[in-house]
């Protein structure tokens, strides 16, 4: 059986480099030898933890048949910088995988070291001692997947190697807590009867979508979650600053659209994804980790008349048809995939691969 880079040793088979890299993350962490020196042993789950609420009763994927290729993590230059990583083969990703040269890039942007309210200190600072692996405080330090390693003092990426040390953008070491609301609706015709793909007969559901600012990429419109924040609280903020800019709203039009959106965000939604992001952000210090949600609107009465005005990070918002055509942002192409699945919806007019079982 094969797991994540870095949680075996797997040997040489040709065709087998890229499976070196498939993050599963769950599976692994069950089953890394007792040499490995981890900070706490703590429970795996995450249900005590006031942050992460539950949703409603929608099925969410199990994190141990979720399966990602670490490859955005290993882009250069990293973003917002000139800064190359050390080039990382697919057969060196992971941390078991041994590699005495191995010598990563160290790399954290200015606006993160100029100390926000948002970012953590630098591990060497003096009374800065964070608690990896647990609450921390207002401060959410449990990987969604469960323990990771801490060597040397700082946490270890889940995922294998990156070939960048320190945090680059993200604030926090270890995990970095984000939250994307996926919106979705029916495309509809002048009449209101909803749109079917020629080829494949299926009804084609569309989703709010933002063009980011730092990138340009097109991507779900979410967020960080805030120290001590709930999850559902977050996926609500961050869809109203990013895809009706409320934050530039009177009071008066804050209120309107806090009511025409109550429906939406307090119905049973379906729980996505939980779990470790293939962020072009991560380091070997430093990763993202997300809960991917779906507020789906059946009728079209709650959205179709919204407003929609990109603020805050968001350089512009539409609503977009879902294919698998789509290229967005981090993994985000993978969570509207599976929304489109669990809706029945058009994605391929083209048959899917026979699954490889390994």
């Amino acid at each position: 059986m094969l797991l994540l880079a870095g949680a075996l040793r797997v040997p040489a088979v040709p065709g087998l480099a890229r499976t070196l890299a498939v993050f599963s993350v769950t599976v692994a962490l069950s089953l890394q030898p007792a040499r490995f020196a981890l900070q706490r042993r703590l429970p795996l789950s995450n249900s005590s933890a006031p942050s992460w609420s539950c949703l409603g009763p929608g099925k969410m994927p199990r994190s141990s048949s979720v399966k990602f290729y670490h490859s955005k993590a290993l882009t250069s230059p990293y973003p917002g910088s000139q800064v190359e990583r050390s080039r990382v083969p697919e057969d060196k990703m992971g941390w078991m995988i041994e590699w005495k040269d191995y010598r990563p890039v160290e790399y954290t942007a200015r606006s993160v070291l100029a100390g926000p309210s948002w970012a953590d200190p630098q591990l060497s600072d003096e009374g800065f001692a964070p608690k990896f692996n647990e609450r921390d405080g207002e401060v959410e330090r449990k990987s969604l997947h469960g323990l990771y390693v801490v060597e040397d003092g700082r946490p270890r990426n889940p995922a294998g190697r990156t070939g960048l040390t320190g945090r680059g953008l993200l604030g926090r070491w270890g995990p970095n807590h984000a939250a994307d609301p996926v919106v979705t609706r029916w495309k509809r015709d002048e009449s209101g009867n909803k749109v079917a793909h020629p080829v494949t007969g299926r009804h084609i559901l569309q989703f709010i979508a933002i063009k980011r600012k730092d990138c340009g990429e097109w991507a779900i419109p979410g967020g960080m979650v805030d120290p001590g924040e709930k999850i559902s609280a977050t996926l609500k903020r961050e869809f109203e600053e990013e895809a009706l800019n409320c934050l530039q709203k009177s009071p008066k039009e804050r209120a309107e659209l806090e009511k025409r959106l109550h429906k939406l965000f307090s119905q049973e939604a379906f729980v996505v994804y939980r779990g470790y992001v293939d962020d072009p952000r991560n380091t070997d210090n430093a990763w993202m980790e997300t809960e991917a949600v779906n507020y789906h609107d059946e009728t079209g009465e709650t959205m179709d008349n919204l407003p929609l005005e990109a603020g805050d990070d968001a350089g512009m918002v539409k609503w977009v048809d879902i294919s698998e055509e789509l290229q967005l942002y981090a993994s985000h192409s993978h969570f509207i995939k599976l929304v489109s699945e669990k809706r029945g919806a058009h994605w391929s007019q083209h048959p899917a691969p026979p699954e490889c079982h390994q």
